[in-house]
């Protein structure tokens, strides 16, 4: 009975561990999607580094979140826990590759995202930027977590769906320039998936076929600019893509 009676403990403390995390995984979620929405703004705000400004801090907030969950996970084998917070992994990945994107045009690396994970109680929760070893971790007292690549991939994949949204936005507001370098970036983020292909994870390869529905929205969205883009007032060109982006989901139905 003793023995029985320390087992139910464990699991009880296991199982309460585990809701907590779940928890913090969908705060983590929810505002790593309102810092998405923020950054689509900056397709029609006139001052971009005041919405950059916004966003850094939220994401500030969010990996405040992020923090408690490294201290949950201290001393405990994380892929135990992995799929009670995987999905606000991913969420947060996406939100920072849309971030980096929208500065650089470039995609953020799964080190950079890691190095944004370091803690430390010197700064109140804020981001370490000197990486330690495990050791001095426990002497510092600093709390890490490691992004898994199967959470960077399936973030990068989700980011192609924002990009789509931010290129029809852009083009709504006479910018022509964006469809393009977004639709480059796009094909090689398509090349690199393509790369994996079935081999990878299940959920990655189920990816791979919105990335190019992404895809070929944003490509039918350039074609159509450099075809006609004389001709369509540029109020007008949001109007024509969005007709354009229901016929192609039509024929995806029918197909």
């Amino acid at each position: 009975m003793l023995a029985f009676k320390s087992f139910q403990q464990e699991l009880d403390a296991r199982h309460d561990k585990y809701e907590r995390l779940v928890k913090l995984s969908r705060d983590i979620t929810v505002e790593s999607k309102r810092t998405i929405f923020l950054l689509h703004r900056i397709t029609s705000a006139p001052d971009m580094e005041e919405i950059l400004t916004e966003s850094e801090i939220k994401l500030d907030g969010v990996r405040q979140k992020i923090l408690q969950v490294a201290q949950e996970l201290s001393g405990e084998d994380m892929h135990q826990f992995h799929r009670a917070i995987t999905t606000g992994l991913q969420e947060y990945v996406e939100a920072v590759s849309f971030q980096h994107f929208i500065k650089t045009r470039s995609l953020i690396s799964m080190d950079e995202i890691n190095k944004q994970l370091i803690f430390s109680t010197e700064d109140n929760g804020k981001e370490n930027k000197t990486p330690s070893s495990d050791a001095q971790d426990k002497q510092c007292g600093t709390w890490r977590l490691k992004i898994t690549p199967v959470d960077y991939l399936l973030g990068v994949a989700d980011l192609t769906g924002e990009l789509m949204r931010m290129c029809i936005n852009s083009v709504g507001n006479g910018d022509i320039d964006t469809p393009f370098e977004v639709s480059q970036f796009l094909r090689q983020v398509y090349d690199g998936f393509s790369f994996i292909g079935n081999t990878g994870p299940y959920e990655v390869s189920k990816k791979l076929y919105t990335l190019k529905q992404s895809l070929a929205k944003v490509e039918n969205a350039c074609y159509a600019l450099k075809v006609r883009g004389s001709e369509i007032p540029k109020h007008m060109l949001a109007d024509v893509f969005s007709v354009k982006t229901e016929m192609i989901d039509q024929e995806e139905g029918i197909s």
